[in-house]
């Protein structure tokens, strides 16, 4: 029980000798170019703040979406444990046939047009 103690009550005083000497140890000499919000030399050409195009965001959900389709798809024979093919394919076929009322329903709004 002692020696618990002590390693304990070591390594509480280590952590904070360690932390001190951090903070009065530590260089602070900001110059212009740890200042700046672009480290990469440039100086910014425009605003940062570009609008988003939401067209974009739309598509990359979808691309999401389809990707994951994937990571749900090939173990799913595993992850159902059924004795029989047949419930098998049934569930990846309830999946797909999902995924693809879903894709028409964003094709019928016109959720996949690039052009405004």
């Amino acid at each position: 029980m002692n020696m618990i103690l002590f390693m304990i009550t070591l390594s509480l005083s280590l952590s904070i000798i360690l932390t001190a000497l951090n903070f009065w140890l530590a260089q602070s000499n900001p110059d212009l170019e740890k200042l700046s919000p672009y480290e990469c030399g440039f100086d910014p050409l425009g605003s940062a703040r570009l609008p988003f195009s939401i067209r974009f965001f739309l598509v990359a959900i979808l691309f999401l979406l389809f990707d994951l389709e994937i990571a749900l798809l090939l173990p799913l024979p595993w992850a159902i444990q059924s004795q029989t093919p047949t419930t098998t394919l049934m569930w990846a076929s309830v999946l797909i046939l999902l995924l693809t009322l879903g894709l028409i329903y964003e094709w019928a709004q016109g959720g996949l047009e690039w052009a405004e």
